[in-house]
């Protein structure tokens, strides 16, 4: 990439003069062109530097102010005009509009033939392009040699940063640095410093595959840092910082830094599936371990030696917390970006959690985006923890993480009890006009297997197990209800019951015959008390719809 105010302090081209000012000379040369058609600027490529005689306008020039707009507005470079053969010196007014809309003038002198100018600039022009490519090809070469020998991504960013004589950062998709070249370790800011300037600044900068950006330095002075996206996935992407690019030395181009940024991809991309494998024998461990814990007469497992390598402790206190990201109405629809998002907040988590939790470990739950996390050790503000890990993210990223928190053990094997009732705490977050951040498990009991019922189907069981005392309308049935409920909830005792309704116990056994004959059963049955207990709550809340 080539400057014009470059091109113009190069000794062969001294005599070339700007007349405008030096700071509009920050034009990028990529071609030269000489013209001298009024109407150049429709046939020309944009970043050309023209050279002209400006033969049409000896008798006027101030339609070259006409000319100039039609350049600027196709973002030509600027223009040279040669004078001493058509026009003797450059109006001033021509000058004063070049430097009022900022577009580059420059003095060519009578001693210079164009042709010959034009040859100069392209040789250049090309020379430049030739050992930019010639660099960049080297670079490649190094990083390949880089990967060949499977260096580290923080080898390889302290490598870089030494190559182009500049600090480098490696960010993660949350803005974490992964790693930074060693001119950090010289000053007395780490790289975290610079980061959090940049973020502070510019929240929405993670927009850009490449921007650039002016934070302060050390001294408080302006700093520049030139981002660059580095792509692993489709929607999260990591970011590589240079900063003080205007720094790095000729002929650090373009092509070095996609270079680093394709390399980078291709690592991280590596480490990626590496970690992938690994979670997936995790994943496929937890899955064997509720299932094998669910089934009836298992044959004990020693649980902990078989789990040592996925995290699993010797404790007293063992609870799974069921961690989902929340969906939008534009990402519920997304499988790619689920998918993405549930590895993001894996990380964060894997990162964040024992930060602030001892012994835990996180599962990637099979087939789903879904993530267990296994809490092994007393926690006090679990709550509070599992909320401000969720925000946190949200700062960083458009990612809100929500908790099913199932409830505590003793022992390992009782992990699949704890995990069932998480997941069934986020089940029941769905059913919800609006889903906690934090939902816990709460037991329902017999009436829960229910609930997905239909009225019909309740009212059904209810008045073949109650018959007339199922729903009652007259008094005496009623009566009749009550006397009965009242005497199962004392395990079928007279006395007891007698006593709670301040009744004489005669009066209990005498209404307690007169519902076993409407019944036809035998009330003190353990099979007929549960049936009878159950109708007699169903329909008390069936009855309230």
């Amino acid at each position: 990439m080539t400057i014009l105010e470059d091109l113009l302090k190069i000794p062969r081209f001294s005599d070339l003069k700007l007349l405008t000012h030096p700071l509009h000379a920050n034009t990028i040369v990529e071609s030269i062109e000489i013209s001298e058609t009024p109407d150049v600027a429709n046939f020309i490529p944009k970043r050309i530097f023209l050279l002209t005689t400006a033969m049409v306008y000896k008798d006027n020039q101030q339609e070259l102010i006409k000319l100039i707009d039609s350049l600027k507005e196709q973002e030509a470079a600027g223009i040279g005009i040669k004078v001493g053969r058509f026009i003797e010196t450059i109006d001033p007014e021509v000058v004063a509009y070049a430097n009022k809309i900022k577009f580059p003038l420059v003095q060519v002198p009578s001693t210079q033939p164009l042709g010959a100018l034009l040859h100069q600039l392209l040789n250049y022009l090309w020379d430049t392009k030739t050992e930019q490519l010639s660099y960049a090809l080297d670079i490649q070469k190094r990083f390949s040699d880089l990967l060949i020998n499977d260096v580290s991504i923080a080898r390889f960013i302290a490598d870089f940063g030494k190559m182009i004589n500049t600090p480098v950062i490696l960010l993660s998709p949350y803005r974490k640095v992964i790693a930074h070249s060693k001119h950090f370790t010289q000053t007395s800011k780490p790289a975290e410093y610079y980061v959090e300037q940049l973020v502070n600044k510019y929240n929405d900068w993670n927009e850009d595959s490449h921007a650039s950006f002016i934070i302060k330095d050390l001294n408080q002075q302006p700093l520049q840092i030139a981002g660059f996206s580095v792509i692993v996935n489709t929607y999260f992407p990591h970011y590589l910082l240079i900063l003080n690019p205007e720094q790095v030395p000729y002929p650090m181009s373009e092509f070095a830094v996609e270079q680093a940024c394709l390399v980078l991809s291709f690592m991280l991309y590596k480490n990626q599936k590496i970690q992938e494998s690994l979670e997936f024998l995790k994943s496929d461990f937890l899955g064997q371990l509720i299932e094998h814990q669910q089934t009836p007469h298992q044959v004990q497992r020693d649980w902990l030696d078989l789990g040592a390598n996925y995290g699993l402790k010797k404790s007293t206190q063992y609870q799974v917390v069921y961690a989902v990201c929340s969906q939008t109405t534009s990402t519920a629809t997304k499988i790619k970006y689920q998918q993405e998002e549930s590895d993001v907040a894996f990380q964060w988590l894997q990162e964040s959690l024992p930060l602030r939790i001892k012994n835990t470990s996180i599962f990637k739950v099979k087939n789903t985006n879904h993530l267990a996390i296994l809490i092994q050790s007393k926690v006090n503000d679990l709550d509070q923890i599992l909320s401000e890990i969720s925000t946190e993210l949200a700062e960083k990223l458009p990612i809100k993480i929500r908790f099913a928190l199932g409830n505590l053990y003793e022992t390992a094997e009782q992990i699949a009890n704890s995990f069932i009732e998480a997941k069934t705490a986020y089940e029941e977050t769905l059913t919800m006009t609006e889903s906690p951040l934090i939902h816990r498990y709460h037991p329902k009991g017999m009436k829960s297997l229910f609930e997905k019922m239909s009225l019909e189907d309740i009212h059904y069981f209810c008045e073949t197990t109650l018959k007339e005392l199922a729903y009652p309308v007259e008094d005496s049935f009623i009566e009749l209800r009550k006397t009965l409920q009242c005497y199962l909830s004392f395990q079928c005792e007279i006395s007891k019951t007698a006593k709670e309704m301040y009744l004489h116990r005669n009066t209990i056994k005498y209404r307690i015959d007169h519902c076993a004959k409407l019944l036809g059963k035998n009330i003190q049955d353990p099979n007929n008390s549960l049936n009878l207990r159950l109708a007699l709550e169903l329909s008390e809340r069936s009855n309230q719809h």
